[in-house]
């Protein structure tokens, strides 16, 4: 992968002036190349890493194993669209294995998840089976450690 795109990968605020420096460019040359990538579509947005620990009310996280029917003229790209077309819907990858799709979903509650899946995700046409299993603790997010224990490196003054 590019070296500007790992940079951004790993910090998206890192400034232009930094990057530039990081891959020995201008920072105007670094501006023109993620302006590119962002209208090739290859750069798709920009986010924070949030630690759902730390809110009061983060809802729920379920992990969704999906077997469907690929269809003739489209193999599983019509059916992943449709799927992928539902809000609840936050992430969806085509795998190989026991199962094609492997979907994570959001909602506020338990309930509201297995509703979705009962009665949205499973009564598709070409969605033949599913197996749900639900988020309970997050440790790492895309590299990144959610759990780090603070520690104080100040020495110790006693009075």
């Amino acid at each position: 992968m590019d070296e500007l795109l790992n940079i951004l990968k790993t910090n998206a605020r890192t400034s232009d002036a930094d990057i530039a420096k990081m891959i020995r460019a201008t920072p105007a040359e670094v501006a023109a190349r993620i302006a590119a990538y962002e209208k090739a579509g290859t750069i798709r947005g920009y986010r924070a890493l949030v630690n759902a620990d730390h809110l009061p009310d983060d809802g729920v996280t379920a992990v969704i194993e999906v077997k469907v029917q690929p269809e003739k003229e489209g193999g599983f790209d019509r059916i992943a669209k449709r799927i992928s077309a539902f809000d609840e819907v936050v992430n969806m990858y085509l795998m190989s294995g026991k199962y094609d799709l492997l979907l994570f979903v959001e909602g506020k509650t338990l309930r509201a998840v297995a509703s979705f899946v009962s009665e949205r995700l499973a009564t598709l046409d070409g969605v033949l089976s599913t197996g749900t299993h639900f988020m309970l603790k997050t440790y790492k997010l895309d590299g990144v450690l959610m759990d780090v224990d603070k520690t104080d490196d100040r020495m110790r003054v006693c009075p």
